[in-house]
């Protein structure tokens, strides 16, 4: 019998907990017949009952399994560790907040069943989020897309169902600081976009701040992109052809006496300024790519569980 597993992050998710186990084996019962389950649920480091909530849950059902970070490490690295732990077929990714219903499970096994290898969930509606939120994560995919050597599918997270050999092929993957959704772009795979109506929360509050919204974002655009090193390249040339152009027109205006207002204060200002600009610019681009070789080069963990129940 096959087996599927979920791998669930869980970050000061005391509100949702229950409900999301609830909801996970109701829909896990309507395929008993044909799979067998096993739920990961990680904490990411939370600090409210969701540990102990998870424990509970854990004393009862053998199925699952929960694992507890010594801190948080963010989500990505979450859902890192969850893969590394299942050892299911197929394996599903979703977030304890109920927005990506389970109940889309056993459609997205019909897919896999059907030789697909990565469904991922495209989202046609997203419920009870503001416009703001809606306009940044339009605005990214046509930049990262834009950027990125790799198509990364829009309106898409990290709600997915992934075959076996995909899965382990993204867990030999080396690199820090992971951007899951492009990864799984990027391993290639017979893939289908699986389009579903997004919910609201069941409860609580996002744990996706504007400040870890542009992290995620830099990680997408840096680890899945050279343009904005090529683009400084680019940009010193154009500096060049500027400064080249000034010097042609001080040249020309000297020739002819021409007399200008503050006689070279102005393009003297202007050049520094340009400059400047593209000088700092140019520093933060290389200095992020150069973080992230150095990020690698330590050979620090992603993650560091402190502790497991039924593993």
């Amino acid at each position: 019998m096959k087996k599927v597993s979920l791998v669930i992050p869980m970050y000061y998710e005391e509100e949702v907990a229950n409900e999301c186990y609830n909801r996970l084996v109701q829909v896990l019962g309507t395929i008993k017949d044909k799979y067998e389950y096993e739920i990961v649920f990680v904490n990411d480091g939370s600090k409210d009952k969701t540990l102990s909530i998870l424990e509970e849950i854990a004393g009862k059902d053998k199925n699952v399994k929960v694992i507890s970070f010594s801190r948080n490490f963010g989500h990505q690295a979450a859902v890192t560790c969850g893969l590394r732990y299942t050892t299911g077929d197929a394996v599903v990714i979703m977030d304890a907040d109920l927005q990506d219903p389970p109940e889309l499970i056993p459609d997205m096994l019909k897919y896999w069943e059907e030789g697909n290898e990565v469904i991922y969930g495209k989202r046609k509606s997203r419920d009870g989020e503001s416009f703001f939120k809606l306009f940044t994560a339009k605005t990214f995919y046509q930049v990262l897309n834009g950027l990125s050597e790799v198509e990364i599918p829009k309106d898409t997270g990290d709600f997915r169902l992934v075959d076996r050999k995909v899965v382990d092929v993204v867990n030999n993957l080396p690199e820090h600081n992971k951007f899951l959704r492009g990864l799984f772009s990027w391993v290639g795979f017979n893939q289908y976009a699986y389009e579903y109506e997004r919910k609201e929360r069941f409860a609580g509050e996002t744990k996706y701040p504007l400040k870890k919204m542009l992290k995620l974002a830099s990680d997408g655009i840096i680890n899945f992109s050279s343009k904005p090193l090529k683009f400084i390249g680019k940009l010193g040339i154009l500096c060049f052809i500027v400064s080249f152009c000034l010097f042609v027109y001080k040249i020309v205006a000297l020739c002819m006496q021409v007399q200008t207002v503050a006689p070279g204060w102005a393009s003297i200002m202007i050049a520094m300024t340009f400059l400047t600009g593209v000088i700092l610019m140019s520093l933060y681009l290389i200095g992020e790519y150069i973080s992230r070789i150095f990020d690698n080069i330590k050979g620090r963990p992603e993650f560091i569980v402190k502790s497991t129940i039924n593993v």
